[in-house]
């Protein structure tokens, strides 16, 4: 945005609120970035639907509606609301555990599709339960490497499952099988299908890589899903996918037709699917039914929240959302589009952050990107219908890329390697078994890394607090046992009441905890931006007696204590200087020296003679050199008494 900026880094103005008529002034504003948004999501709406095994009508459906229902309930005022690639695994779940065939047995993919759209619905109003329940702190319970390593697992098996679509091959099984037949399947690729994906791939990536240095500006606003769309629209036509038939290249024969086009029903009504609720009443389902409803509730929930959280932190205005209410919208829109045959919604983050980048202003931005895309499928069936799928499975492709990069690896690393490690076992716990169990394997390990670095039992759910007032309008928050993340949000209650609610300045002293992990550090962060906004301070102290895990701003604290030797010496007031003079030359850096008097064995130590008491702490290796010191030529001739000792320091640096 070009808007003046205040000195808080806010631009300058009133700040746009999505609330009627406010948000008339902001319309030309959002409607353009709805509008850019719109070009991002048709594709992957139709792209996510069909990875998911539903009709790729169906993701559009759910964009639509969610853009609609939840602009006049959230007051998120820059996310967008739709299908995300981090729900395809469970809803391809649920499909294949009710049954789906991929194809080959159309009357079985429709009952499958209506059992898991009535799941849909029932997650949805779970989902608004939680929002009338205030479950919005649910976001917070989770370590920031578990969210992290279970969206990267999802990357991973986003990209196994359309890297064969992208060569006109179809994908089934685990992702570990699909693994291995990926050979295979190349070596069988359609060599038509697989330059649309190969030029949709190589546009998705190199794009980004050249947008930057494009001269004339406006060029860098073009979405790279649009160039893919106006490549593989006319390649498509081009090797004419519309008629059935066979082709030779390399002494092969190959096969194209239709059926790599994406298929979009012309009458939007007649498109709507009813939900099976038969699902919740026979024996055979019913357990199943249930796990899925609780996978669609509480991933997804996780899911948005975190997106919204991410967006909030984005947003030039730094407006803030209510997540509970966020969370009632969202569930009040799945249900309406499940009702009618949608895929389950979520705030997308890679959306949402276009919708940032183009300059929307409230939520009415994600109003008219749901219009323009009923739109489309109402004015322009046919032309979608030109788009390839080799295309979406290659934007696919690259989401889950992004999601899953090497960059992801290294900047988890560079927190900590044992966030590396909870990253990683939660990845391979993903692909090995499914995803709850996977993030209860990271959150499990979480706890052992936890136990090792000394987290004492009794604090691993509930924090330790004093609270103590400073002065009229400071209040203080001692913090013992640990600050981690399954104890942050009763903490983080406690932080809230006494800072933003009462309007008092907070001081977090964490000088008690025996250990203060990443999460808290990096929500500490955050909650400090909060209260920056509000007109207050968050100030965390008591951390100089903490060693960081790395280098990394947010790493892991564990409190330790290091030996340092305390040398103790009774001599001449006269040599204090020199005594002085000695200790600050081998690097210590501190002293005391007291006046002091006394007597020795021989009676004459003290007696009719100013003495002093020195004292320093340094390392052992120095205390060596100092004590050498003292009996070498420069003290000969001074009658001391010197004595060394252990001592346990708590603030390294001091010394």
């Amino acid at each position: 945005m070009n808007a003046p900026e205040t000195v808080a880094g806010m631009p300058a103005g009133e700040i746009p609120r999505g609330r009627w008529p406010e948000c008339l002034g902001s319309t030309r504003a959002d409607a353009t970035s709805g509008f850019l948004v719109f070009l991002i999501a048709l594709p992957l709406c139709l792209g996510i639907a069909l990875a998911s095994g539903f009709p790729p009508i169906a993701g559009v459906f759910t964009a639509a509606i969610g853009a609609i229902v939840t602009t006049f309930i959230s007051n998120s005022e820059l996310t967008i609301k739709g299908p995300a690639a981090g729900m395809i695994v469970i809803v391809l779940g649920a499909m294949q555990s009710f049954g789906y065939t991929a194809g080959a047995d159309p009357e079985a993919d429709l009952r499958a599709y209506r059992m898991a759209i009535a799941v849909g619905v029932v997650a949805g109003v779970v989902q608004v339960a939680f929002g009338l329940l205030r479950a919005g702190a649910l976001s917070e319970f989770f370590p920031t490497a578990v969210v992290h390593g279970m969206l990267a697992a999802i990357g991973f098996i986003i990209c196994l499952k359309q890297l064969p679509v992208v060569f006109g091959q179809r994908a089934t099984g685990e992702p570990l099988e699909i693994l291995s037949e990926l050979p295979d399947k190349l070596f069988h690729l359609n060599p038509a299908i697989t330059t649309i994906g190969v030029v949709s791939l190589t546009i998705l990536f190199g794009w980004p890589a050249i947008r930057g240095r494009l001269r004339p500006t406006w060029l860098r606003y073009i979405p790279a899903q649009l160039l893919v769309l106006a490549a593989a629209i006319p390649l498509g036509r081009w090797f004419d996918l519309a008629h059935d038939h066979y082709y030779r290249f390399a002494g092969h024969r190959y096969e194209v037709s239709e059926s790599f086009l994406v298929d979009v029903p012309g009458n939007l009504l007649a498109a709507m699917t009813t939900p099976d609720f038969g699902v919740f009443t026979r024996s055979e389902t019913l357990l199943s039914s249930l796990w899925w409803v609780m996978m669609f509730a509480l991933v997804g929930s996780v899911e948005s929240l975190l997106s919204a959280r991410a967006i909030d932190l984005l947003d030039p205005w730094k407006r803030k959302t209510d997540m509970s209410r966020d969370l009632l919208a969202v569930g009040v829109a799945n249900v309406a589009a499940a009702a009618v045959g949608g895929l389950p919604m979520i705030s997308e983050i890679v959306r949402s952050k276009a919708n940032v980048d183009n300059g929307a202003r409230t939520r009415y931005a994600d109003f008219w990107h749901g219009v323009f895309l009923l739109a489309a499928v109402v004015l322009a069936p046919g032309l979608i219908h030109m788009i390839p799928l080799s295309a979406l499975a290659a934007m696919l492709v690259y989401t889950g890329f992004r999601l899953a990069s090497p960059r992801e690896f290294i900047n988890v690393f560079q927190i900590g390697s044992e966030q590396l490690l909870i990253f990683v076992a939660t990845i391979v716990g993903v692909l090995a078994t499914d995803l709850l169990v996977g993030v209860g394997i990271g959150i499990l390990l979480k706890f052992i890394v936890h136990a090792i670095n000394g987290v004492p039992l009794g604090s691993f759910f509930k924090p330790f607090l004093k609270v103590s007032t400073v002065d009229d309008q400071t209040v203080q928050i001692d913090a013992c046992g640990s600050a981690v993340f399954s104890n942050w949000i009763p903490f983080r209650r406690q932080i809230e009441q006494l800072g933003l609610v009462q309007h008092n300045n907070v001081i977090v002293n964490l000088a008690g905890a025996d250990v203060v992990d990443h999460s808290v550090m990096s929500k500490l962060h955050e909650l400090a931006l909060d209260f920056e906004q509000a007109g207050l301070r968050l100030d965390v102290v008591g951390l100089g007696g903490h060693r960081q895990l790395s280098a990394h701003p947010y790493a892991t604290r564990k409190r330790v204590t290091v030996q340092m030797r305390r040398i103790t010496v009774v001599g001449p007031a006269a040599a204090e200087a020199a005594l002085v003079e000695m200790v600050r030359g081998r690097g210590a850096s501190g002293f005391t020296a007291v006046p002091c008097h006394g007597g020795g064995r021989r009676g004459a130590d003290g007696s009719g003679r100013p003495l002093v008491r020195f004292e320093t702490i340094v390392p052992a290796d120095v205390a060596g050199i100092i004590l050498d010191d003292l009996k070498g030529p420069r003290f000969a001739d001074e009658r001391m008494t010197a004595w060394i000792e252990p001592v346990d320091v708590l603030r390294l640096e001091q010394f």
